[in-house]
């Protein structure tokens, strides 16, 4: 997030509604830049040549990206001077719309995520180290499951990795903690997407005190050249921190508990962290400053509006992958396709 985004302006903060305080004016502009997209995108697939396709979808991502009034890479990421509890969990910096409007945005994103997904996983098939690592955090409730259900709606499950980190096991604090981090790293041409991460074992001892200071202190150099490590070999990082207000926390956790289907979700031990919710916030405040980096910032995404949130997320995976400038591999030098469509009848 830039400095000085803590000030909020009329798009900054919705109503209830979730329409925001939109103009017709903006009404018609999101309409007008939605429905264009829509109609590059329906070109792709009838494009003649792969340089035609790509050069399509990255019009169309660029006609998506023109919804936000400042791009969520630049306004949302983190810089130093900035402070965490200085982002408002209910605003909705640098988008113009409303709830209908993001999950429109938000479906159209998804498609054009889908296809580089299968490029990037194409390019992978055939040899290429590019890949992404997704890293979401976030306190209890924040939203971090809806995300990847929203964001890879139309994603294949045949290249991306999900996985959930919770407290280490047995096994896994006889080794260093990133061992168990390295064993769920993407594969080429893949996208894993981490659930908390390893920087729970940083900001855990931070709060907690279960490790000696100079031991969790030091990680952080650990986890900026394991980072950099990562970037260095092909794989892309994104980190992502999703703020939401204790106010909206609550709402969700009595949902939880008026809800039969979602008893599961609820645990004693989701009241203690929030009863600790400033040791945790000074806690990730210092991973912030400590381990934001040019190869792999982090960015801090007000998360109480849901919708908003997902549309940022999308924003940033989408734009990620059509930056690694991938083009369809071509057929293995010795197949010939005249002979195979010969012997193909």
């Amino acid at each position: 997030m830039a400095k000085g985004d803590g000030k909020s302006d009329k798009t900054d903060k919705p109503d209830k509604s979730g329409k925001g305080a939109k103009s017709e004016k903006t009404d018609k502009r999101i309409d007008k830049v939605l429905r264009l997209a829509t109609n590059r995108i329906e070109t792709i697939e009838s494009s003649t040549t792969v340089a035609e396709r790509l050069a399509n979808a990255a019009k169309s991502s660029e006609l998506l990206s023109a919804v936000w009034s400042l791009p969520p890479a630049q306004r949302l990421m983190f810089h130093h001077g900035v402070h965490i509890d200085d982002v408002a969990g209910d605003s909705t910096p640098g988008f113009p719309g409303g709830r209908d409007d993001a999950e429109r945005f938000i479906t159209l994103s998804s498609s054009e995520i889908a296809r580089y997904q299968r490029l990037l996983y194409a390019n992978g098939v055939k040899g290429s180290r590019r890949r992404l690592l997704i890293v979401l955090q976030g306190m209890d409730a924040s939203g971090k499951g809806g995300i990847v259900r929203h964001v890879f709606r139309q994603g294949d499950p045949m290249g991306i990795h999900y996985h959930g980190f919770g407290k280490p096991t047995d096994e896994e604090t006889r080794h260093g903690f990133l061992w168990r981090v390295e064993r769920e790293l993407p594969k080429n041409g893949w996208i894993a997407v981490f659930d908390r991460s390893h920087y729970e074992d940083i900001v855990m001892p931070h709060v907690y005190g279960t490790y000696p200071e100079a031991e969790w202190r030091g990680r952080y150099d650990l986890v900026n050249e394991f980072e950099r490590s990562l970037a260095a070999d092909g794989c892309a990082i994104l980190k992502i921190f999703l703020v939401v207000s204790q106010e909206e926390q609550k709402r969700h956790f009595l949902g939880r508990l008026n809800d039969p289907t979602k008893y599961w979700k609820f645990d004693m031990s989701d009241l203690d962290a929030r009863e600790r919710w400033d040791d945790y916030m000074g806690a990730w405040q210092e991973v912030f400053e400590k381990t934001s980096t040019q190869t792999a910032p982090w960015y801090l995404v007000p998360a109480d509006n849901r919708w908003y949130s997902r549309a940022v997320v999308s924003e940033l995976l989408r734009t990620t992958l059509k930056n690694m400038n991938m083009t369809w591999p071509g057929l293995d030098p010795d197949v010939d396709p005249d002979e195979v469509r010969r012997l193909l009848g």
